[in-house]
């Protein structure tokens, strides 16, 4: 795992990137929570969602959104931060010249952020999402969702109203050619406490599957 700083819209960005030993390696940005909320890029789900990528053999990098740590600028309400994703996909997109697969995936806000990127960015191929926070922002842009996916939510999140996860779930199966693999962590809060090697699992196993299906 090595540090980068990558030249961001506002400033240099803070990160953390492990390079896969194959030249062809797929690869994937992993998004934060909210950084006014004690979001970072060390979170303990974030660096879960990193390492369970990392050890599949992917190019993975995790950094800290604008204002977070070693970042420059401050939190510009997604706005923002979305342009950082988009500059920080640039940089790995430039560092891996050589890679045919791209993927993204978030915790909680950064879900929000990614999923914005996957409809401006069509080399994105496939997302693993987080505990999106639905009750807490408008996820009707992913209208259609371009690309299938996996959501993974805890049934006892306490920020996340896990109906209204389901209603967008049932909003994005209904689109042709999409398939979205959602499962629910039974117990699990909004940090999946006790539950993160049940998190890891769930990532692992869909991506498998999904690597395997090429």
């Amino acid at each position: 795992m090595a540090e980068v700083t990558i030249s961001g819209p506002a400033g240099r960005l803070e990160g953390k990137y492990h390079k896969s030993f194959k030249k062809d390696a797929p690869v994937v940005l992993v998004l934060h929570p909210h950084p006014m909320h004690g979001g970072t890029m060390n979170n303990k789900v974030t660096y879960l969602i990193y390492q369970t990528f990392a050890q599949m053999g992917f190019n993975t990098l995790r950094f800290n959104f604008r204002g977070i740590g070693k970042s420059e600028g401050s939190f510009d309400n997604g706005e923002g931060e979305l342009n950082d994703a988009m500059a920080v996909l640039d940089w790995l997109q430039a560092e891996n010249k050589s890679a045919h697969s791209f993927w993204i995936a978030g915790f909680s806000f950064g879900s929000w952020i990614g999923l914005q990127l996957l409809m401006r960015r069509p080399e994105l191929e496939g997302f693993v999402m987080v505990a999106p926070p639905t009750t807490l922002y408008d996820f009707s842009f992913l209208s259609p969702c371009p690309v299938s996916g996996k959501i993974i939510q805890g049934t006892a999140d306490d920020l996340v109203n896990i109906e209204s996860v389901e209603k967008l779930m049932s909003k994005l199966h209904g689109q042709k050619n999409i398939k979205i693999d959602f499962e629910k962590i039974e117990g699990a809060d909004h940090f999946f406490t006790g539950h993160l090697k049940k998190l890891s699992l769930g990532i692992s196993n869909y991506m498998e599957k999904r690597l395997n299906s090429y």
